[in-house]
């Protein structure tokens, strides 16, 4: 007996609802939420990548507002000749999601503006960009 109560149990979690914490996400006040991505290897980014979609999709595009940032080998995420990544960048850019690199990353590497995926953004410093984030109330998602 004791079993099949534990048993339900768990399967009533499973099926659980997350309770939204107050105030709730909607259009006029979206979460906030950023990543980064600092390895360069295909699981590290693409890991990231999924993260980002199934929060976007959880939420709904409208209420959250998404962005990476990418540094050190992560910034491979963000070149055009990486085409397989690239098509996951400019999907997720399709639903607002904003993708930043590192500028003291793409000088240490020497790449160019030119190299990254059209409409990212560059910052002075990755990690100054996901600190100055934190501090005005964006989430911070290590996956």
């Amino acid at each position: 007996m004791r079993q099949l109560l534990s048993l339900l149990l768990m399967v009533g979690l499973l099926f659980a609802e997350t309770e939204f914490a107050d105030p709730k996400p909607s259009i006029d006040n979206p979460r906030k939420i950023v990543f980064p991505i600092s390895k360069g290897d295909d699981v590290s980014i693409n890991h990231v990548l999924s993260s980002a979609n199934n929060v976007m999709k959880f939420y709904g595009p409208e209420k959250v507002q998404i962005a990476i940032v990418c540094y050190s080998q992560g910034i491979r995420a963000l070149l055009k000749k990486e085409k397989k990544i690239a098509v996951r960048v400019r999907a997720l850019q399709t639903y607002d999601v904003e993708f930043i690199a590192c500028g003291n990353t793409m000088r240490t590497l020497k790449i160019q503006p030119k190299d990254l995926i059209e409409d990212v953004e560059i910052v002075t410093a990755g990690i100054v960009e996901l600190v100055e984030r934190d501090l005005k109330g964006w989430v911070y998602i290590r996956p």
